[in-house]
Protein backbone atom coordinates (compact mmCIF):
# COMPACT_ATOMS: atom_id res chain seq x y z
CA UNK A 1 0.00 0.00 0.00
CA UNK A 2 2.84 2.73 1.07
CA UNK A 3 4.66 1.58 -2.55
CA UNK A 4 1.29 2.38 -4.30
CA UNK A 5 0.78 5.65 -2.45
CA UNK A 6 4.34 6.57 -3.51
CA UNK A 7 3.61 5.97 -6.70
CA UNK A 8 0.73 7.77 -7.23
CA UNK A 9 2.14 11.07 -5.12
CA UNK A 10 4.85 11.18 -8.06
CA UNK A 11 2.19 11.39 -10.58
CA UNK A 12 2.48 15.19 -11.86
CA UNK A 13 -0.78 17.29 -11.74
CA UNK A 14 -0.98 16.81 -15.72
CA UNK A 15 -0.84 13.08 -15.08
CA UNK A 16 -3.82 12.97 -12.34
CA UNK A 17 -5.94 15.05 -14.96
CA UNK A 18 -5.54 12.85 -17.28
CA UNK A 19 -3.53 14.89 -19.91
CA UNK A 20 -1.33 13.76 -22.98
CA UNK A 21 0.34 15.87 -25.37
CA UNK A 22 -2.42 14.74 -27.76
CA UNK A 23 -5.28 15.44 -24.78
CA UNK A 24 -3.90 19.31 -24.86
CA UNK A 25 -3.75 19.81 -28.58
CA UNK A 26 -7.29 18.26 -29.22
CA UNK A 27 -8.35 20.89 -26.29
CA UNK A 28 -6.47 23.30 -28.24
CA UNK A 29 -8.46 22.48 -31.46
CA UNK A 30 -11.58 22.72 -29.58
CA UNK A 31 -10.85 25.79 -28.09
CA UNK A 32 -10.10 27.46 -31.27
CA UNK A 33 -12.88 25.96 -33.05
CA UNK A 34 -15.59 27.32 -30.65
CA UNK A 35 -13.87 30.99 -30.42
CA UNK A 36 -11.42 31.47 -32.75
CA UNK A 37 -7.87 31.50 -32.83
CA UNK A 38 -7.48 34.64 -31.65
CA UNK A 39 -8.98 33.66 -28.61
CA UNK A 40 -6.44 30.44 -27.72
CA UNK A 41 -4.28 31.25 -25.10
CA UNK A 42 -2.06 28.96 -22.97
CA UNK A 43 -3.89 29.91 -19.56
CA UNK A 44 -7.81 29.77 -21.31
CA UNK A 45 -6.61 26.47 -22.35
CA UNK A 46 -5.36 25.39 -19.14
CA UNK A 47 -8.65 26.61 -17.90
CA UNK A 48 -10.52 24.43 -20.28
CA UNK A 49 -8.01 21.71 -19.03
CA UNK A 50 -8.96 22.06 -15.47
CA UNK A 51 -5.21 22.44 -14.69
CA UNK A 52 -2.94 25.35 -14.34
CA UNK A 53 -0.89 27.47 -17.00
CA UNK A 54 2.35 26.00 -15.61
CA UNK A 55 1.30 22.44 -16.45
CA UNK A 56 0.41 22.93 -20.00
CA UNK A 57 4.24 23.56 -20.43
CA UNK A 58 5.04 20.18 -19.40
CA UNK A 59 3.64 18.94 -22.98
CA UNK A 60 3.81 22.27 -25.26
CA UNK A 61 6.83 24.64 -24.10
CA UNK A 62 5.30 27.47 -26.16
CA UNK A 63 2.46 29.25 -27.99
CA UNK A 64 4.08 28.36 -31.13
CA UNK A 65 4.88 24.92 -30.28
CA UNK A 66 0.96 25.01 -29.62
CA UNK A 67 0.15 25.75 -33.12
CA UNK A 68 2.86 23.95 -34.66
CA UNK A 69 1.44 21.04 -32.63
CA UNK A 70 -2.37 21.86 -33.64
CA UNK A 71 -1.50 21.60 -37.57
CA UNK A 72 0.27 18.35 -37.21
CA UNK A 73 -2.42 17.09 -34.86
CA UNK A 74 -4.88 18.25 -38.44
CA UNK A 75 -2.70 16.29 -40.86
CA UNK A 76 -1.55 13.44 -39.13
CA UNK A 77 -5.19 12.51 -38.15
CA UNK A 78 -5.92 12.53 -42.01
CA UNK A 79 -2.64 10.53 -43.14
CA UNK A 80 -3.93 7.66 -45.06
CA UNK A 81 -3.77 3.95 -43.37
CA UNK A 82 -0.98 1.43 -44.10
CA UNK A 83 -1.95 0.21 -47.60
CA UNK A 84 -3.64 -2.86 -48.51
CA UNK A 85 -1.36 -5.00 -50.74
CA UNK A 86 -1.41 -3.56 -54.36
CA UNK A 87 -3.10 -0.71 -53.50
CA UNK A 88 -2.40 1.96 -56.12
CA UNK A 89 -0.85 5.20 -54.98
CA UNK A 90 -3.90 6.80 -56.76
CA UNK A 91 -6.22 5.41 -54.60
CA UNK A 92 -4.28 6.00 -51.18
CA UNK A 93 -3.56 9.97 -51.91
CA UNK A 94 -7.10 9.94 -53.26
CA UNK A 95 -8.02 8.76 -49.58
CA UNK A 96 -5.88 11.04 -47.71
CA UNK A 97 -7.16 14.14 -49.74
CA UNK A 98 -10.29 13.50 -48.63
CA UNK A 99 -9.81 12.78 -45.26
CA UNK A 100 -7.91 16.07 -44.84
CA UNK A 101 -10.33 17.97 -46.58
CA UNK A 102 -13.04 16.59 -43.85
CA UNK A 103 -10.78 16.71 -41.15
CA UNK A 104 -9.91 20.51 -42.06
CA UNK A 105 -13.42 21.25 -42.30
CA UNK A 106 -14.09 19.65 -38.85
CA UNK A 107 -11.41 22.13 -37.71
CA UNK A 108 -12.04 25.47 -38.81
CA UNK A 109 -10.36 27.88 -35.79
CA UNK A 110 -6.55 26.48 -37.66
CA UNK A 111 -7.86 27.32 -41.15
CA UNK A 112 -6.38 30.96 -40.59
CA UNK A 113 -2.85 30.17 -40.20
CA UNK A 114 -3.18 26.71 -42.21
CA UNK A 115 -1.60 27.65 -45.20
CA UNK A 116 1.01 30.27 -43.76
CA UNK A 117 2.79 28.10 -41.03
CA UNK A 118 3.60 24.46 -42.38
CA UNK A 119 4.23 22.45 -39.06
CA UNK A 120 7.60 21.48 -38.91
CA UNK A 121 7.50 18.57 -36.08
CA UNK A 122 8.72 15.06 -35.83
CA UNK A 123 5.42 13.33 -36.27
CA UNK A 124 4.71 15.85 -39.23
CA UNK A 125 8.23 14.72 -40.98
CA UNK A 126 6.96 10.80 -40.23
CA UNK A 127 3.93 11.27 -42.08
CA UNK A 128 5.31 12.80 -44.73
CA UNK A 129 8.21 10.31 -44.64
CA UNK A 130 5.79 7.03 -45.23
CA UNK A 131 3.65 9.37 -48.08
CA UNK A 132 7.25 9.62 -49.75
CA UNK A 133 8.14 6.44 -49.32
CA UNK A 134 4.75 5.09 -50.83
CA UNK A 135 5.46 7.39 -53.94
CA UNK A 136 9.35 6.01 -54.52
CA UNK A 137 7.97 2.12 -54.51
CA UNK A 138 5.31 3.09 -57.26
CA UNK A 139 8.20 4.61 -59.43
CA UNK A 140 8.93 8.02 -58.66
CA UNK A 141 11.80 9.97 -58.67
CA UNK A 142 12.16 11.23 -55.29
CA UNK A 143 11.89 15.13 -56.25
CA UNK A 144 8.42 14.31 -58.22
CA UNK A 145 7.77 12.19 -55.22
CA UNK A 146 7.81 15.57 -53.25
CA UNK A 147 6.55 17.73 -55.59
CA UNK A 148 3.52 15.73 -55.79
CA UNK A 149 2.75 15.57 -52.05
CA UNK A 150 3.26 19.12 -52.07
CA UNK A 151 1.61 20.53 -54.95
CA UNK A 152 -1.86 17.55 -53.58
CA UNK A 153 -1.69 19.11 -49.83
CA UNK A 154 -1.49 22.46 -50.99
CA UNK A 155 -4.49 22.01 -53.10
CA UNK A 156 -6.31 20.00 -50.92
CA UNK A 157 -5.84 22.96 -48.22
CA UNK A 158 -6.16 26.16 -50.43
CA UNK A 159 -9.43 24.60 -51.59
CA UNK A 160 -10.95 23.94 -48.38
CA UNK A 161 -9.63 27.43 -46.87
CA UNK A 162 -11.52 29.21 -49.41
CA UNK A 163 -14.77 26.62 -49.35
CA UNK A 164 -15.02 27.91 -45.66
CA UNK A 165 -14.73 31.29 -46.12
CA UNK A 166 -16.06 31.45 -49.60
CA UNK A 167 -19.48 31.21 -50.90
CA UNK A 168 -21.50 30.87 -47.88
CA UNK A 169 -23.54 33.96 -48.48
CA UNK A 170 -25.65 34.81 -51.21
CA UNK A 171 -24.43 38.82 -50.91
CA UNK A 172 -20.80 36.62 -52.15
CA UNK A 173 -19.31 37.48 -55.54
CA UNK A 174 -19.10 34.22 -56.38
CA UNK A 175 -22.08 32.53 -54.30
CA UNK A 176 -24.88 30.71 -57.17
CA UNK A 177 -26.94 33.99 -56.53
CA UNK A 178 -24.90 35.99 -57.32
CA UNK A 179 -24.00 34.70 -60.14
CA UNK A 180 -27.81 34.19 -61.13
CA UNK A 181 -28.27 38.16 -61.27
CA UNK A 182 -25.80 38.86 -64.45
CA UNK A 183 -26.77 39.45 -67.99
CA UNK A 184 -27.55 36.65 -69.56
CA UNK A 185 -26.83 38.44 -72.81
CA UNK A 186 -23.64 39.38 -71.63
CA UNK A 187 -22.79 36.15 -69.87
CA UNK A 188 -25.05 33.25 -70.96
CA UNK A 189 -22.52 30.73 -69.82
CA UNK A 190 -21.98 31.96 -66.18
CA UNK A 191 -25.83 32.68 -65.94
CA UNK A 192 -26.74 28.96 -67.27
CA UNK A 193 -24.45 27.61 -64.64
CA UNK A 194 -25.65 29.63 -61.86
CA UNK A 195 -29.84 28.53 -63.12
CA UNK A 196 -28.61 25.00 -63.20
CA UNK A 197 -26.28 24.58 -60.43
CA UNK A 198 -23.74 23.16 -62.71
CA UNK A 199 -19.93 24.00 -61.81
CA UNK A 200 -21.33 25.71 -58.37
CA UNK A 201 -20.40 22.69 -55.75
CA UNK A 202 -17.83 22.80 -53.71
CA UNK A 203 -17.97 19.06 -52.63
CA UNK A 204 -18.35 18.49 -56.08
CA UNK A 205 -15.23 20.68 -57.23
CA UNK A 206 -13.17 19.34 -54.73
CA UNK A 207 -13.54 15.16 -56.21
CA UNK A 208 -13.08 16.72 -59.88
CA UNK A 209 -9.90 18.94 -58.79
CA UNK A 210 -8.49 16.08 -56.91
CA UNK A 211 -9.31 13.09 -59.73
CA UNK A 212 -7.28 15.74 -62.08
CA UNK A 213 -4.46 16.44 -59.76
CA UNK A 214 -3.93 12.67 -59.43
CA UNK A 215 -4.56 12.23 -63.10
CA UNK A 216 -1.59 14.44 -64.38
CA UNK A 217 0.78 13.53 -61.73
CA UNK A 218 0.19 9.77 -63.01
CA UNK A 219 1.80 10.99 -66.21
CA UNK A 220 4.01 14.50 -65.53
CA UNK A 221 6.14 12.29 -62.28
CA UNK A 222 6.71 8.70 -64.03
CA UNK A 223 9.97 8.01 -65.06
CA UNK A 224 11.36 9.08 -67.59
CA UNK A 225 8.89 12.28 -68.47
CA UNK A 226 10.78 15.53 -68.85
CA UNK A 227 9.94 18.38 -67.99
CA UNK A 228 10.28 21.85 -69.04
CA UNK A 229 9.87 25.63 -68.08
CA UNK A 230 7.08 27.66 -69.79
Amino acid sequence: MAQRARQTAKRTTGERAGLSRAAVLDGALALADRYGLGALSMRRLADALGVEAMTLYHYIPSKDALLDGMIERVFTQAAPPPSADGEAWTTQLRRYAFSLRETLLAHPGILPVVLSRPAATAETFQTVEGALALLVRAGFELGAALNALNVLTVFVTGHTVAEASIGNSADDPGSAAALDETDETDYPLLTEAARTGRGTDDAERFVFGVDALLAGLAVVARPGTRRTGG
